[in-house]
């Protein structure tokens, strides 16, 4: 035994210490259980915070942070929620008036075009969408798409909208 001892370089302390551990039963083997059937229960979606209340509730006594450790070493890892949109709060730019103010029936068409720039999420990528309507009837008259909002996205599509209706600019 010394001599395995001092090939593998350990102190004799050492090898008995891990003896004795592994002879010892699993402390933490009920609690175990509980994180499981809680975990699962939850369908992945608790961290290591809710099944510590969910412990506590059942009655445990238990710190966080051997809730932490416990379920990185069975492998046990929540779901991250993805963020949900939040528009941007900064500084606003120049506001437009209210030409129309909250009349938007018309008796002919092409007298009131309205437009506004959409933002989408298509595979992680962001896309901006720009339409004109036509409030006679609804209709959709022109519209582009873009990686990016700028001027250049607006002057297209009302480039399409003026030729698509054949109108004179004054």
């Amino acid at each position: 035994m010394n001599l395995l001892l001092s090939i593998a370089q350990l102190a004799k302390s050492t090898y008995y210490y891990w003896v004795k551990k592994l002879d010892k039963p699993d402390k933490y083997s009920k609690i175990k259980q509980e994180i499981t059937a809680i975990v699962k229960e939850s369908r992945n979606s608790y961290g290591y915070r809710r099944v510590t209340l969910a412990l506590k509730m059942k009655g445990y006594t238990i710190n966080h942070k051997t809730v932490r450790k416990l379920m990185s070493q069975m492998g046990l890892t929540c779901q991250i929620r993805i963020k949900r949109y939040k528009s941007y709060k900064g500084t606003v730019g120049k506001i437009a008036k209210n030409v129309l103010k909250r009349n938007f029936s018309v008796d002919t068409p092409n007298k009131k075009w309205v437009t506004d720039v959409t933002e989408f999420k298509i595979k992680g990528r962001k896309i901006y969408l720009s339409p004109i309507l036509d409030l006679f009837n609804g209709e959709i008259i022109s519209y582009s798409i873009s990686t990016s909002p700028t001027y250049k996205l607006i002057e297209e599509m009302l480039q399409q909208a003026i030729k698509k209706r054949e109108l004179r600019v004054h």
